[in-house]
């Protein structure tokens, strides 16, 4: 009897790679999610890498086979996200600055000080083993400064922005709602000076000069979702 065994795991290793060389790439990811892939060239592009990591030729049709199973990861159609970014909504905030710190019980102490005094203005805090941050509105930048010693003091930067999308209570709990935001900024090439989540918010922070794009690319993230729910309903 023949063994088709061999074939089937070496079909099934060109699709893991695949997968993993478009994860790891936003314009392969662009031009799935929105239609205008070349399979043929994407496949000429991508199959050098896939045989060097094989070890061994491939076909040019295994390549392009495989592209096309992974298309369907980068449609926005999964019922349960498509319903949270519809009914997600944006706002902005001008005029933000940012001052990171060492970590330490002093710093975290004049933290705490910095939320109690500004409880009513816009300040958010995020925190690693090494550092804190916290995002606020500038007119607070030099009362927050005079919280702590200048070599406690690791970053300062003003000319931000946060984009805020406040989202239904869905989203704790529900994974690839966040990515989504993210990569829709990153495709245009905007970096995200820093991101916190808070509950049902997510605070993504940019500069000035790219709060129009940012909020644009999120805007038209919102737009395909209700398309495409519109064209398949």
């Amino acid at each position: 009897m023949r063994n088709i065994r061999p074939t089937l795991v070496g079909q099934k290793s060109i699709t893991s790679i695949v997968n993993d060389i478009i994860a790891t790439d936003l314009s392969y990811q662009d031009c799935l999610q929105n239609n205008y892939c070349n399979f043929s060239g994407l496949s000429r592009v991508i199959k050098p890498e896939i045989e060097k990591l094989l070890g061994r030729e491939i076909n040019m049709e295994s390549v392009v086979t495989a592209i096309k199973r992974a298309r369907k990861f980068y449609h926005v159609h999964d019922h349960v996200i498509s319903s949270i970014l519809l009914e997600s909504t944006i706002s902005v905030k001008t005029d933000v600055a940012k001052i990171s710190t060492v970590k330490s019980k002093r710093t975290v102490e004049r933290v705490a000080k910095a939320l109690t005094k500004n409880v009513n203005s816009f300040i958010s805090v995020s925190e690693s083993i090494s550092s804190i941050t916290l995002v606020f509105d500038d007119k607070l930048l030099n009362s927050v400064r005079e919280l702590f010693a200048d070599y406690d003091i690791l970053e300062i930067d003003e000319d931000l922005a946060a984009i805020i999308v406040h989202s239904p209570e869905q989203i704790i709990k529900t994974p690839g709602c966040a990515i989504a935001f993210y990569n829709q900024i990153s495709r245009r090439h905007i970096n995200i000076e820093d991101t916190v989540s808070c509950h049902t918010d997510t605070i993504m922070i940019v500069k000035m000069n790219d709060v129009g794009g940012a909020f644009d690319a999120i805007t038209k993230l919102i737009s395909q979702v209700r398309q495409y729910r519109n064209n398949n309903h």
